[in-house]
Order: C-alpha cells, then structure tokens, then sequence
C-alpha cells in the first residue's frame, strides 16, 4: 500500500471508505449493518466490500497509530482472552497498565510458555512501553516459566517481578469487554489471518477512544475523528 496514497484505485471517495472502516472498529455493527446504513445515506455498498476495506485499512490505522502513542507506565496487567476462529478457540494475549492503557496484544493459537514469552517479549520491544517493575498475571502456569526465561536471557531486568493474583487482574479483564462486544456481531472469524487484521483495528480503536494518542484526550470524539482523518492524510 502507497504510504501517502492509500486509497488509490478505491470506486468510493476515501472519506466514505474510512467512514466504514471507523464505525465497523468502534461499533458493535455487522458489516450488513453498515450495508443498511450506507443505504439510508443513498450509497449501495456490498458488505463484502466495506470487508475487503476492514482487512485492509485495520492493519494499517494500527501501524500508523503506533508512533503517536503515549508512554506506559511500569505496573502491567497481564491476561488472555477467547476468540474464535473457524469454529475453534483461541487466544488473545492482551497487556494494560495500572492506568488502563493498552500495551500490547497478540493472537496466538495455543496458550503455553513459547506463547506467553512471545507476547512478554513484544511487549517489552515497544517504544512506548517502559521497563516493567512489576508484572501481574493469573494463576495459569505458563506465565512464570515464560517470565522465568525472559529474566534468565537478561530480555527482563532483573528488579522486575512477577505477581500472580486473579483480583488483581480485574482491570485487564473489564478491558477485554470492549473487544468481546465487537466481535460478538460477527460470531467468529473465518481464519486467523481476518482475525488478526480485525483485532489489530478493534485494539486501535480502542486504544484512541482511551485517549492514548499524543494530543487527543478521551471523550474528544471530533478530535479522535480528525486524528484518524490526518492519519491517512484527509481532512475530517
């Protein structure tokens, strides 16, 4: 995708592309919603179409959001949730701050150490996450072996440490409401590859509507709506 041309070769006017795009990510709709909706607006869009949009601009709000972020602080929440894919359970790794801020997140098949080390280790790698001083997780057994690991490697410094409470994690929890409340319209994904792209745009959506984009705060819808306009280069 062209960096400064991303809509090139589009049939419909970018701001009615990215118009969709928002609304799937914020909005616990069906793409037959948005069909009907763009209908009453007197605009015939397939839902087929405005997905073919999702899958590809979801991904790339996510990488352009991505430098704008606002540091962390060094308490994180640790915890994974359900998402089904082609009929199966999966997992989604998810990461908060005491402040409720988004960390990471990462689609994984299984739920073990290898992926529970993967997603620390992402995490740890983003430029707007600080070195953690503590960890919480839950009681699953993968987590200390992957922290384990990770400290033994020199990844995690060494003052770190790892806090197993479920009472603790109620935070990271209630944050997954957000997600699960999207994803229920579309009662599960077809593969891993639409999953992922979806769940990248879903997270930052999120992330934006919890005011952790540099100069736009929480409730500010008009400036979140420009955000994303300035973003890929239009005018809100």
């Amino acid at each position: 995708m062209a960096e400064q041309q991303p809509f090139k070769w589009r049939h419909f006017e970018a701001e009615i592309i990215l118009l969709c795009v928002r609304w799937y990510l914020r909005y616990a709709l069906s793409y037959r919603d948005l069909e009907e909706m763009m209908r009453e607006r007197g605009l015939q869009v397939d839902h087929t179409t405005i997905y073919r949009w999702v899958q590809r601009y979801a991904p790339e709000l996510e990488k352009r959001c991505r430098p704008h972020l606002k540091s962390s602080n060094d308490s994180w929440r640790v915890d994974e949730t359900y998402v089904k894919v082609k009929g199966i359970w999966m997992y989604l790794y998810r990461a908060v701050d005491s402040q409720g801020k988004t960390l990471e997140f990462h689609l994984s098949v299984t739920r073990d150490a290898p992926a529970a080390k993967s997603f620390f280790a992402k995490a740890l790698g983003a430029s707007y996450t600080v070195t953690p001083r503590v960890i919480t997780v839950d009681k699953n057994a993968a987590s200390p072996k992957a922290f384990n690991e990770l400290k033994a490697a020199g990844t995690l410094a060494g003052p770190c440490e790892l806090r197993q409470s479920k009472y603790l994690n109620n935070l990271i929890e209630q944050d997954h409401r957000f997600i699960k409340r999207l994803v229920k319209p579309g009662l599960g994904f077809f593969s891993f590859e639409t999953a992922w792209y979806t769940l990248q745009g879903y997270e930052s959506m999120h992330m934006i509507r919890k005011g952790q984009m540099h100069g736009v705060e929480k409730g500010n819808i008009p400036g979140q709506i420009s955000f994303i306009a300035s973003l890929f280069g239009l005018v809100a």
